[in-house]
């Protein structure tokens, strides 16, 4: 024990011989100044700054870049530390282009500027009286590009000859002013209290504190600051090989011990609390990176030589410690073949992540949405198999467990496969709990992806949400499994061309076959019962749409199904009739309050 207490003593000298040095601000380009909550990690360690949607990285040594939500970067111009608002551009000088894609709902930033709706119109060259065009977007036959906000009234724009484009939602009105700078702003964390007193933020023991940190201008400094890290080196080496004979048989019981007790839990099937020490030896240090999406960043990890896991480490979390872990321990108890395994979850001071068992063959998205759309992995066969698997795992989220889990963002690319192409429901980043008794659950704003998101989701003029939400979900990934491509084509500029489910709907009304990447016999037969299945469960009402249960026995029995009434014929909300129906739907459902 007292060769311990020197040991640690020795190391304390060292650390408190370099501590103020690791955290020292950074520079990149011309005058930009990075520091807490920022983090430059070419050059700092991951303590630095506030977690990983602060990273930045500087490309070149010219530009600092930042990535936020769907894989948007920009480059920062300044930061304002004091009023915490970061300028940004995008690295190829068009905002426009980006708006489409700049959400910032899941991301640390908000925008500083009024935002609002835009419509973007092509539009002659000779149309001169619209104001400003967009001038790094240029539309057909050198038309010109121009944005007008949704409230503008259509009639009295000079639209004569001008074509529609796309729409934009929630966008500050300086993405479209040619300037390619937006303002960007965070609350959290609040470090403003220090930069009003000149200090600088940062971690200590694991809250936020004030800092009087030296700055790296001046050559006196630096060169004190080489010469304490060089002694400290030295000094560093010989407490290192002092310590390292008498710790190291002990370390290697207690870590043959831990991965032991990671094995037992695994095995009993009981979500595990690991340290985020124990991810960084779990994942080889973060260095098979699987993918990143807008609610974090996944690796590939070992338990053992035949137990693979995914770690999926959080750009942020809602709540405290203690209600995420509770939220696991929830979802810990889901035990489904069709849903993927939460082995295990970390909640390590301000750091968050999920430990899923590993399914090599990724997600349902990578076969279906092929580039040449044959879909050559997977047959009609297996896309039955798979929509079945689907279904009866969102059956058991909806029935099979104490309380009813509403996913919320049931899509292709949150379905896994494994290596027999069993499919498995993953990432409830957006489910909610409710009890079994209840129908119907209260939001206060519209969640999910767009594409597979419920019409009542949007509004109550069709129903309250409901269970049925995640019904009309899995119909459009059935349409989608069916067409090998998105039901909606952002890219398609003709109406006639964009929306899929109901170009399937008029041939099967018709009595026209199908035709679609049909090759073997009997593959027409499976391919119209996923499309009327598909049909049944993206009705606009709730009340018409058929439970999960009812969907499992549609797509396990004959092949004989009544085709649904037209979702598409009464052209959706508009409609006096909609609207009354609606009301009727408000009244079933009874509205009732998340489970805390």
């Amino acid at each position: 024990m007292n060769f311990s207490l020197f040991c640690l003593f020795m190391l304390g000298l060292v650390v408190q011989g370099v501590e103020f040095n690791k955290c020292l601000e950074e520079r990149c380009g011309r005058g930009l100044v990075i520091r807490f909550p920022f983090l430059l990690i070419e050059k700092q360690p991951e303590e630095c700054g506030y977690h990983h949607g602060f990273d930045l990285s500087c490309k070149e040594g010219k530009h600092a870049e930042l990535q936020l939500p769907n894989s948007v970067k920009l480059y920062v111009q300044r930061i304002d530390y004091v009023n915490q608002v970061l300028f940004a551009s995008d690295p190829d000088g068009c905002l426009p282009r980006k708006a489409g894609d700049l959400n910032l709902y899941n991301s640390n930033f908000q925008f500083a500027a009024e935002t609002n709706d835009y419509a973007l119109f092509s539009c002659p060259v000779s149309k001169r009286d619209l104001g400003e065009p967009l001038t790094c977007l240029g539309g057909p036959a050198g038309n010109k590009v121009y944005a007008f906000k949704s409230y503008d009234t259509i009639d009295e724009l000079p639209l004569t000859s001008c074509t529609k484009m796309y729409n934009v939602s929630s966008v500050p009105n300086e993405m479209f002013d040619n300037r390619n700078i937006i303002h960007l702003n965070w609350s959290v964390p609040t470090c403003k209290f220090c930069e009003k007193q000149g200090k600088h933020c940062g971690w200590k023991n694991s809250n936020l504190a004030c800092f009087d940190l030296p700055k790296t201008s001046g050559i006196l400094t630096r060169v004190r600051i080489a010469g304490i890290v060089l002694g400290s080196f030295m000094l560093l080496l010989l407490s290192a090989a002092l310590c390292h004979i008498y710790n190291t048989n002990r370390k290697e019981k207690e870590n043959q011990a831990r991965i032991e007790k990671f094995l037992e839990d695994y095995k009993a099937l009981k979500p595990t609390r690991y340290s985020y020490a124990d991810l960084k030896g779990i994942t080889n240090q973060f260095k098979d990176k699987l993918g990143q999406g807008a609610y974090g960043t996944v690796f590939k990890g070992k338990l053992s030589t035949e137990i693979l896991v995914a770690v999926k480490i959080l750009n942020s979390s809602m709540g405290n410690g203690e209600e995420f872990i509770n939220e696991v321990g929830t979802m810990g108890r889901i035990h489904h073949v069709n849903v993927v395994r939460l082995v295990g979850f970390c909640a390590d001071g301000f750091r968050r992540a999920l430990v899923y068992e590993f399914l090599p063959n990724e997600s349902l998205e990578k076969f279906i949405f092929s580039d040449d759309g044959n879909n050559r992995s997977l047959g009609w066969e297996k896309l039955q198999d798979i929509a079945v698997g689907v279904a009866k795992g969102i059956e058991y989220l909806h029935q099979g467990c104490d309380q009813r889990i509403l996913h919320f963002d049931i899509k292709p690319h949150n379905i896994l496969l494994d290596d027999n192409f069993n499919p498995k429901i993953s990432d409830f980043g957006l489910a909610k709990l409710c009890s079994k008794d209840q129908s119907a659950v209260s939001m206060t704003a519209a969640r999910g992806t767009m594409g597979y998101i419920a019409p009542e989701v949007f509004s109550r003029n069709f129903g309250n949400v409901s269970y049925k939400s995640d019904v009309y979900s899995f119909g459009m990934l059935l349409l989608e499994m069916v067409g090998g491509r998105k039901n909606i084509d952002v890219n398609v500029e003709k109406t006639s061309q964009v929306f899929f489910p109901e170009w399937i709907y008029n041939h099967l009304d018709q009595g026209q076959e199908l035709r679609i990447r049909i090759e073997e016999e009997g593959d027409a037969k499976i391919a119209k019962k996923l499309t009327v299945v598909g049909l049944w469960c993206i009705q606009w009402y709730p009340a018409d749409r058929p439970s999960m249960k009812v969907v499992v026995q549609m797509l396990e029995g004959g092949d004989e199904l009544t085709m649904p009434p037209n979702p598409f014929a009464s052209g959706g909300p508009m409609k006096t009739d909609a609207g009354m129906r609606g009301k009727r739907l408000y009244q079933e459902l009874e509205v009732i309050t998340e489970v805390e």
